[in-house]
């Protein structure tokens, strides 16, 4: 892995493969706070999205405007197959630590 992975970066790209084909702004920003119980900012998130973009992890296309949203589009985001490469190290590396915990270290 060549590339460094923050945490609220890794919980952003798991979320988004979570919520696909739905993962826009504020459904990410739901489903964080939700799930992990954690408050997030939409300026803090908009930034990771950038940067995992930026990073090849996630690509995004815009939806369609609807009257709703006074004719703004969201942003839907999808995990590329890097991404998708990115999270399974990442998962291994963690597992990896976990095996590796001796029994007598939680006792």
């Amino acid at each position: 892995m060549n590339q460094y992975l923050g945490e609220f970066e890794e919980v952003v790209l798991l979320t988004v493969a979570v919520l696909h084909p739905e993962a826009y702004g504020i459904a990410i920003v739901d489903e964080i706070e939700q799930r992990l119980n954690r408050k997030v900012s939409m300026g803090a998130l908009q930034t990771v999205l950038k940067r995992l973009e930026q990073k090849g992890l996630l690509t995004s296309v815009l939806g369609e405007a609807t009257k709703v949203r006074g004719g703004k589009r969201k942003r839907y985001f999808t995990v590329t197959p890097a991404g998708q490469n990115m999270l399974s190290e990442v998962k291994m590396q963690r597992m990896a630590l976990w095996e590796a915990i001796p029994e007598m270290a939680f006792k």
